[in-house]
């Protein structure tokens, strides 16, 4: 849980140097291959930034260079007509990758993966200006390369490219190739509100004192890996350093737990006693676990998955050991994936019929149960536990309702959380019956000066009619931290973006975007036997949310689609054939 706030005039957030991993892709297996965004009419004039003619990567030569050779390159990468516009290229510069793309007769060039999780940007897709990555959904502008959606902490750098002789040349610096630094400081990220926030503050220009506070015992790390990867360490996972925020003048204190905010004095009271005064607030504070009812609560090596501490200990008791997932949310569907090749046996106890019924549907569900299933997996659904056993204080045995007993030596709790707002019940900041802080459109509060953002709030939907939702995605906990900081220093932003979110298991991703509450149809492509499928959800003859598995890009494809305010209707997906749908999200 982290809680922001700037005691002058800001709130909890941070301001970001554009970092970008550009390797060299040594095990690409489509290396140079074109982007699958359709083709537009051929474009035969040469323009200043870019045109197209015959040349591939292949016979790319290097060019000479000006006086300042030693710090840059320049290559030739294509001829004009290679690339038809509305298309996309990965070229070799000499010393690492670039994208080529051609929109509306011009050619621009930018970084090749996305600074997230390194997607190939080739794959992705490109839209009016931007390029949405073909994994989670994050947008980057193709003239400055610029995060405009997220997730993602950095932008993306760009290189110069023109034309000469019908040749396509990119200059471009060697470090930045390497290493990807952009040498300004950029957009945001955080918890990833807060951290999103403080550093769109920054990057925004704001000068004052900027603080942002956690329960934590570290920086801002990627939570979604916690549950994905229960190995690694909040070194591994951390998003920004100390020396970066230091460098970039946000104070961080760790293991702080807000007790209390008093709007009247505009301050907040820490459970160490320290009092801090605000001018604006920004909270986001997230979720804590939803308490189970059962016998045995003494019992030790039972986990609620909350800390990198807490992941590396899952991960070490139940090397060779039985381990029993209690809930099948998302987090502890993938906790169970990433303990079947340490423990000796993993055991699944939902109170469904089956995994993801609520999100995904039934159909997809069963499919996804049955991957696990052949992954080692046992489940015990329609069931709810009893009683933890202990031997000597130690985990032994889960007791279910139903009378099994499962052995078991580490148990993972994932029956889903609550919003971490105790704190503000006598504060007057408005809370609905849930526990969640209602927001406006700013992301404020009906307090002057108070913000939030992240798991802990509702807030107005346009695409349901401005209707108050929580939506508990990564991705949507950075949208609100930008805007929240935009309206914090009167730049008011319009909220504009697709929900999306993503869940790895067993080396393959679901990828989901959209809003899909209360759904009353599935209508799905593919082979969901082979895990190769499209799902679409739909409410009332409207497709409002749509998830894949090895079917990228299409999800992102969709959230071009639902971004740009266009409607996709049920009966446009129930034919079988959505080509439509993949020429209409490529322009």
């Amino acid at each position: 849980m982290a809680s922001c706030f700037n005691s002058l005039m800001a709130c909890l957030c941070c301001a970001v140097e554009v970092k970008v991993e550009l390797s060299l892709l040594e095990k690409e297996k489509e290396v140079d291959g074109l982007s699958p965004n359709g083709k537009a009419s051929p474009f035969a004039d040469c323009r200043l930034n870019g045109a197209l003619a015959h040349t591939s990567d292949e016979d790319s030569m290097l060019l000479p260079l000006n006086h300042n050779s030693r710090d840059f390159v320049e290559a030739s990468v294509c001829h004009v007509k290679d690339l038809e516009n509305g298309q996309m290229r990965e070229v070799d510069l000499g010393c690492g990758r670039a994208l080529l793309i051609k929109q509306q007769g011009e050619f621009s060039a930018m970084a090749h993966k996305c600074p997230h999780y390194g997607a190939p940007l080739v794959k992705g897709v490109l839209s009016k200006g931007h390029v949405r990555c073909p994994w989670h959904g994050a947008c980057f502008s193709t003239a400055t390369g610029d995060i405009e959606d997220f997730p993602g902490l950095d932008s993306l750098p760009t290189f110069q490219v023109r034309v000469e002789k019908d040749k396509v040349i990119i200059r471009a610096n060697k470090q930045v190739i390497l290493t990807g630094k952009k040498g300004n400081v950029e957009i945001l990220l955080r918890c990833p509100a807060g951290l999103v926030c403080a550093e769109t503050l920054r990057q925004e220009g704001f000068t004052d004192r900027i603080v942002m506070c956690t329960m934590d015992r570290h920086p801002p790390y990627d939570r979604p890996k916690l549950s994905k990867s229960l190995e690694s360490t909040a070194e591994q996972l951390r998003l920004r350093s100390i020396d970066f925020l230091q460098d970039h003048d946000i104070e961080l204190l760790t293991e702080k737990e807000v007790m209390a905010v008093d709007v009247k004095t505009r301050s907040v009271t820490f459970e160490d006693g320290l009092r801090m005064e605000y001018k604006k607030l920004f909270i986001a504070t997230g979720s804590k676990p939803k308490l189970m009812n059962y016998k045995g609560k003494d019992v030790r090596n039972v986990f609620h998955l909350q800390t990198p501490e807490d992941a590396n200990s899952i991960a070490r008791l139940a090397n060779n050991k039985n381990a029993v997932i209690v809930g099948t949310s998302f987090v502890g569907m993938e906790v169970a994936a990433a303990l079947t090749d340490k423990a000796h046996s993993v055991s699944v106890i939902g109170i469904e019929p089956v995994p993801f019924k609520k999100a995904l549907g039934e159909k997809v569900g069963k499919a996804i149960m049955k991957l696990f299933e052949t992954n080692r997996v046992k489940f015990y659904m329609l069931n709810e536990v009893s009683e933890m056993i202990g031997q000597h204080g130690q985990l032994k045995e889960v007791v279910l309702k139903s009378g099994k007993v499962l052995r078991a030596d580490v148990c993972v709790i994932g029956t889903g959380s609550v919003p971490a707002t105790g704190f503000l019940k006598q504060s007057g900041i408005h809370l609905d019956s849930k526990g969640f802080i209602s927001v406006n459109k700013m992301m404020q509060t009906n307090v002057d000066g108070v913000f939030a953002g992240g798991d802990v709030v509702t807030f107005p939907f346009p695409p349901r009619n401005n209707k108050k939702v929580n939506i508990p995605h990564w991705q949507m906990a950075h949208v609100h931290g930008r805007v929240a900081a935009l309206s914090m220093i009167g730049r008011p932003s319009e909220f504009k973006t697709v929900p999306y979110f993503w869940s790895a298991m067993f080396g393959k991703t679901i990828r989901y975007a959209g809003y899909g509450d209360g759904f009353d149809d599935v209508i799905i492509q593919g082979d969901l036997d082979e895990l190769r499928f499209v799902a679409f959800y739909t409410r009332s003859e409207e497709v409002v949310a749509v998830a894949s598995m090895n079917y990228d890009p299409i999800v992102s494809r969709v959230a071009e689609v639902l971004g740009s305010g266009k409607t996709i209707k049920k009966r446009d997906v129930e034919t079988g054939d959505i080509s439509w749908l993949i020429e209409k999200g490529s322009h």
